[in-house]
């Protein structure tokens, strides 16, 4: 037994002395002291080296760890409840798997993922029911957060109910089917899988329950030629008696063409009479999606007639196509998709069918968002939150970087258009720029600390991703390989290594010492609370230089194979990383990031969310280098992904179905901004407004379009009159809420607004908000007699005064710019919280508060480390839409009325370098109440569009 499984061991133990302790939260250092010794009486051999301070500060991170709360949609049509206690008796697979998890896991977190999967499985049908039956789901999940630990809980509750084919779509390269396949060995089957079925080694759960009379099947296995094979699959015998039968497998046109064919020729039982089509009647099957969204879907646009009838004869793209028509072969099948982004599987056509495929993937039985624990770090850990002064609550691990290409774009180690045949040079040098040595140096400091910390047998990566060709992989991972190695013959030698000693002290003292400090001032309780000295980390640089590694990640199977062969003595890797690099693959002890803007920018966001995850007694020393620009698409996509889970959890709250949710998520506002990421053609949006609220947060610099915007503001403005109201305020449960310096108008006429949105220039960059899209809306939306009335509102700020409009003195708002646009200025927020309740009563605010906390979640990834666990006090923007627009008790809908909310920016407090004498930088912010006339407005990314996108981020393919 390694050093690593004896802690693991010792840890359990105690954990589980510690459950029988009546006061959780009395649990103190002394007392888990005391528990160690009562472990190690039992087994003083376990004694022998042990950190018992490691013990101790793994001990108190799960016992202050606290879960967040799921959310479900769900229909029941065509279900019926079955699990209950009586069925989980006897259940062996999920009993062994859990003993299992509680080696490294906190009890809290093993409970919360023991009833996320009940759930989920209960949501499925009951593999003994009589069929045909057919049941879709889709489960989301926070980035990196433990989705494969879910549905491998999963499946082990899937096979001890009796689903006997279970089938897992594993990402579209070796490397991550294998690193599936491997976790599967560990959570499911107990034993090393191999092309010999012979003297196989026991692994994980097969240390707990080895018994072989319910050891399961395999037919795929870890190694690179480990996926199905129909030649060798000839032999399998699948017997419904029988335990269940594993298939891990890549979403792979060939490979799941092979699986459909030996589906058909060798497990089927029956066919169906009328389509002669060979069906298996005799086993249930469940499909486990991994990356959902990835290839599983069906890109084609499929038909249908006015009736709502699909065009039965639509050819799906191959995969999605393959996919289904596995399914389609059993008459009792569960499909679950698992996905941190699941935009592309919410905007499946519910109705999608065809005759040789049947239905399509949408998630028509339920969709779960999954909530994550306390110790997850997502992106409002990293980035904080946004709000009119910009994000604020990061903590500070992020690193900007600018030095890696020249101003223009061109030129320097890495520019941002480059070929295959591209040489990195910096300064004309065969080396690394400062940016990239500087996190090089970070990744030696952060293995120092976690060996420092007792870590070192744990596992450490560093990603470095700054090109899609492996021509160019390949001098950058020379480049590093040289650098490292010179790192090391000077530390070892101590030859010339002053210098080298003296960066590294620097990086430590003005960043890392300063970055823990600020970590626990915030309050997180994950991070062990001594700091070490710089001679600590003197002494600890020589093993850690020795034992560092640099890698090309290139898609094969053998860079997942790393991991499991350096268990129990760490690894230590700096890894390549390229377009090959699988979505889903997960880079054990992940500490630095290194990333610049790639060619395809989508990828490149969705590889830069792997950054995110678990990092138990290491976040201080975690870092994410990246340029500015990659920084601000992610926290966009962030902020529209976020918008969507409150959607969800708003609709969850109405009892609504996962087809009424896709079809509003098919019109939101927000995948303005993910079809510009994602498209790679033209696309036509139908996007509807209600319920939303818009916000302008890019603007034009050049001073004729400024003085457009000022003209559109001034005359409606002057069209409005006096103002109702000066200095708004009103009263709230919560006390007076006041506007100085504001300026209020009730009875604005929706055509002074359509005049204002159809004179007034948005930004090229804006990506959510269209002046243009929003009259059209309003104009529709009239009619049907809504948002025919507006409150139109002026909200003052800090700044200096604006007095060109006649009987308005406007004391103009303050925001900071964020990026460096050539031809904009752009800021984080425009509206704060607070702003849309400017002409709510009393009793819509008290209204709105209780919707906000009736769905109000406690999902420590969507809030910043720190914050305390109680629920909101002041109403969310959504719930007083939602008031707005459906009513409350005692309260009448509003849907006729709008809000348009108007800031006059001080462009000299704006940090842009505007002339002087520009007029104020007009911004509004829009909310519209929430309307069930379902009208829309037409989105196009046309290929003029899109071509200026390719131009900015390189070419889509």
């Amino acid at each position: 037994m390694t050093a690593e499984e004896t802690r693991q061991r010792i840890v359990k133990f105690v954990q589980e002395l510690l459950l029988d302790e009546d006061d959780k939260g009395a649990i103190t250092p002394v007392l888990i002291a005391e528990k160690i010794d009562q472990v190690l009486v039992m087994k003083p051999s376990w004694g022998n080296e042990l950190d018992r301070a490691a013990v101790t500060d793994e001990l108190i991170r799960r016992f202050s760890l606290w879960i967040g709360e799921d959310v479900t949609l769900k229909s029941e049509a065509g279900h019926e409840p079955w699990l209950n206690a009586s069925r989980k008796r006897d259940w062996r697979y999920w009993q062994r798997y859990r003993e299992w998890l509680e080696r490294k896991l906190s009890w809290k977190a093993v409970a919360a993922l023991d009833k996320s999967t009940d759930t989920i499985l209960g949501l499925l049908e009951d593999p003994v029911r009589p069929g045909p039956w057919d049941r879709r789901g889709l489960v989301v999940g926070h980035v990196q957060s433990g989705k494969t630990g879910n549905y491998t809980g999963l499946i082990t509750k899937a096979a001890d109910a009796g689903y006997k084919i279970i089938i897992v779509l594993a990402g579209m390269h070796n490397n991550l089917r294998a690193q599936t396949q491997m976790r599967l060995d560990e959570g499911f089957l107990g034993y090393e899988t191999s092309p010999l079925r012979e003297g196989m080694r026991i692994t994980g759960v097969g240390h707990i329950d080895g018994d072989r009379t319910i050891r399961p099947n395999y037919a795929t296995h870890r190694l690179d030629t480990g996926d199905f094979n129909s030649a060798a699959a000839r032999n399998f015998g699948i017997k419904p008696e029988e335990t269940p039968w594993l298939f891990v497998v890549k979403k792979n046109k060939t490979v799941l063409e092979r699986l459909h064919a030996w589906i058909e020729h060798h497990v089927a039982n029956t066919e169906d009479t009328s389509t002669r089509r060979k069906m298996v009647t005799n086993l249930p099957l469940l499909v486990i999606d991994d990356e959902a969204d990835n290839a599983s879907v069906d890109t084609g646009e499929q038909l249908f007639d006015a009736d709502g009838r699909a065009d039965v004869e639509h050819q799906p793209t191959a995969i999605n196509s393959l996919i289904r028509k596995i399914l389609h072969a059993f008459s009792r099948s569960a499909y679950v998709g698992y996905t941190a982004t699941p935009f592309a599987n919410i905007f499946i056509h519910e109705r999608g069918e065809t005759a040789a495929e049947g239905p399509d993937l949408f998630p028509s039985s339920f969709i779960i968002n999954l909530a994550a624990p306390s110790n997850y770090v997502g992106p409002a850990a990293v980035f904080g939150l946004s709000t009119p002064e910009g994000r604020v609550g990061g903590l500070p691990l992020f690193k900007s970087v600018d030095d890696y290409c020249t101003e223009d774009g061109t030129g320097g180690w890495m520019p941002q258009k480059h070929r295959s045949g591209h040489t990195p040079l910096h300064m004309g040098q065969d080396t690394l720029p400062p940016s990239l040595v500087e996190a090089i140096d970070a990744f030696m400091l952060a293995c120092c600390v976690r060996n420092i910390r007792g870590q070192g047998a744990e596992h450490s990566s560093m990603l470095i991703h700054v090109t899609r060709f492996t021509a160019v992989q390949k001098e950058v991972h020379r480049q590093v390989d040289d650098h490292v190695l010179r790192m090391r013959q000077r530390i070892l030698r101590r030859v010339a290594a002053e210098e080298l000693f003296e960066r590294i002290r620097n990086l430590w003292e003005s960043d890392f010492v300063t970055a823990m400090n600020c970590i626990r001032e915030a309050g997180i309780q994950t991070e062990p609370a001594g700091i070490p000295s710089w001679q600590q980390i003197l002494l600890a640089l020589p093993d850690v230089i020795q034992d560092v590694s640099v890698r090309m990640i290139n898609g094969t199977s053998k860079d997942a194979l790393d991991y499991a062969d350096t268990e129990g003595h760490g690894l230590k890797v700096i890894a390549i990383g390229g377009d090959k690099l699988s979505r889903g693959l997960t880079l054990e002890g992940l500490c630095v990031s290194y990333f610049l803007r790639a060619s395809r920018m989508y990828d490149t966001l969705m590889q830069m969310g792997r950054w995110f995850g678990y990092r138990p007694g290491y976040l201080d020393v975690c870092r994410l280098y990246t340029t500015d620009d990659l920084t601000r698409w992610f926290g966009i996509i962030a902020d529209a992904s976020e918008e969507l889970r409150e959607e969800f959890d708003v609709m969850a709250d109405r009892g609504a179905t996962p087809r009424e949710y896709g079809l509003k998520v098919q019109s939101h506002p927000g995948l303005m901004i993910t079809s510009r990421l994602k498209m790679r053609a033209a696309k036509d949006l139908m996007i509807s407004f209600s319920g939303e609220t818009l916000e302008s947060v890019v603007f034009h610099t050049r001073e004729d379009l400024i003085r457009t915007n000022v003209a559109a503001a001034r005359k409606l403005l002057e069209s409005l009159g006096q103002p109702d109201v000066t200095d708004p305020e009103i009263d709230t449960p919560a006390g007076k809420q006041s506007w100085k310096g504001g300026y209020l108008w009730r009875n604005a006429k929706a055509a002074d607004v359509i005049q204002f949105f159809n004179g007034y220039s948005t930004h090229s960059e804006s990506h959510k908000v269209r002046s243009t899209m929003i009259s059209e809306f309003i104009e529709k939306m009239n009619d049907v007699d809504e948002l025919t009335e507006w409150t139109v509102a002026v909200i003052g700020g800090g700044g200096g005064h604006y007095s060109e409009i006649p009987d308005l003195a406007i004391r103009m708002s303050m925001r900071g710019n964020t990026t460096r646009y050539e031809d904009g200025y752009s800021i984080a927020r425009l509206l704060s919280q607070r702003d849309e309740m400017i002409d709510t009563s009393a009793s819509v605010w008290a209204a709105a508060l209780e919707k906000t906390r009736n769905v109000w979640k406690r999902d420590p990834a969507r809030a910043r480390p720190g914050d305390p666990q109680v629920p909101p006090d002041m109403p969310s923007g959504r719930a007083l839409r939602e008031v707005r627009g459906e009513g409350a008790e005692g309260i009448m809908p509003s849907r006729e009325r709008g809000l348009l909310i108007l800031y006059f920016l001080d462009p000299n407090q704006s940090g842009f370098p505007f002339p002087e004498g520009t007029l104020p930088i007009v911004a509004f912010g829009v909310s519209f109440p929430g309307s069930k006339a379902g009208k829309k407005a037409l989105y196009k990314v046309n290929s003029v569009e899109w071509r200026q996108w390719e131009q900015s981020y390189g070419p889509a393919e």
